[in-house]
């Protein structure tokens, strides 16, 4: 009869490693740094690879009062963006050993049934999109450690927030339509009250008041392709048709194409379209969408590191995430309207 194969214990790796098992358990729980050397980790590491050690997780986690589990509460699980979000968190989560919950908050369905008795109890922390953040009231989500994404700062005094440098993506899309000559703006907006939306129209406002001989108009539309349909074709209908339309997301600028078409106009040729979040439709529109990068899964990540930062009473990493603009075929030299 074979033998039961004798499991290594924390002991065992103290023992190979020649430390204490205090310093084995600081190690193992990602806890050792400031209390013991990187040459100690690593011989501690490298002693529990050789002995084939693995930590009873759901020992220590009942120990010690935690679950290793996040949520994430996001608007939507269809969405591409909010997907990338999603992966990017939980790989910086399964690095540490904890698990991601998804939490969706669909616009027009309401936030999904709470699979939680009590979020307090079943969390350790909460990760949260600023478009989804009336559904942490109904989990009480806002009562545990919390990071806030694409979040203004003051508004959220008891939270870590993690944003995309939005601002700066608006500058850039407002410099590279002023040098084109246009002067004449459209900005389809999303019908989301959400801060990062306000950045937006604030800073293209902003940047636009600065230039001389410019009009900006706002047209509102749901975040679809169908509902910038409508708004776009009402927006440019007029005599004072815009040469320039600036998208909160490129699902509106994919919108806006549909609509210039149906008016007969060409994109750039007539209408200059940008969008924002590079989308996998960025490319797939033609002309390929002029649009500012948003790193989805970076944006994921550092939500996570930021969330652990918390829960080990330490300072999120300062700094909002760089973005870039992506030059491609939707945007030309302005030319005057007939």
């Amino acid at each position: 009869m074979a033998r039961a194969q004798i499991r290594p214990t924390s002991r065992d790796v103290a023992r190979a490693a020649g430390v204490s098992q205090a310093a084995v358990s600081l190690v193992m729980g990602d806890k050792w740094r400031g209390r013991v050397s990187e040459a100690t980790a690593q011989r501690v590491r490298d002693a529990a690879h050789r002995l084939g050690y693995r930590p009873n997780l759901a020992a220590r986690n009942l120990r010690l009062g935690h679950t290793r589990t996040v949520l994430l509460v996001v608007p939507a699980l269809t969405t591409e963006f909010f997907a990338g979000v999603y992966t990017g968190a939980a790989r910086v989560a399964a690095q540490h050993g904890f698990g991601v919950v998804l939490y969706p908050s669909p616009e027009g369905i309401g936030p999904a049934r709470n699979p939680f008795a009590s979020a307090q109890a079943a969390l350790d922390g909460v990760i949260a999109s600023s478009m989804a953040a009336d559904a942490l009231t109904d989990i009480r989500g806002d009562q545990l450690p919390l990071v806030m994404l694409d979040s203004d700062p003051e508004s959220n005094p008891g939270a870590a927030t993690v944003n995309l440098d939005i601002a700066d993506g608006i500058r850039r899309l407002t410099r590279h339509l002023v040098a084109l000559g246009h002067r004449s703006f459209l900005h389809l907006a999303a019908d989301v009250p959400s801060w990062t939306f306000e950045v937006r129209a604030r800073e293209l406002t902003t940047r636009l008041a600065a230039t001389p001989g410019t009009t900006l108009r706002t047209a509102r539309s749901p975040i679809s392709i169908q509902g910038a349909v409508t708004a776009a074709l009402a927006a440019l209908a007029g005599p004072d048709r815009p040469t320039a339309v600036v998208c909160d997301d490129d699902q509106l600028a994919a919108g806006t194409y549909k609509a210039a078409r149906r008016l007969g106009l060409r994109v750039p040729d007539d209408l200059s379209v940008t969008g924002f979040d590079d989308l996998a439709l960025a490319t797939a529109l033609d002309p390929e969408l002029t649009t500012v990068r948003l790193d989805a899964e970076l944006f994921g990540e550092r939500g996570m590191q930021a969330l652990l930062a918390v829960l080990d009473h330490r300072a999120p990493e300062a700094g909002d995430i760089p973005v870039h603009l992506v030059l491609r075929g939707s945007t030309g030299p302005a030319t005057a309207p007939p």
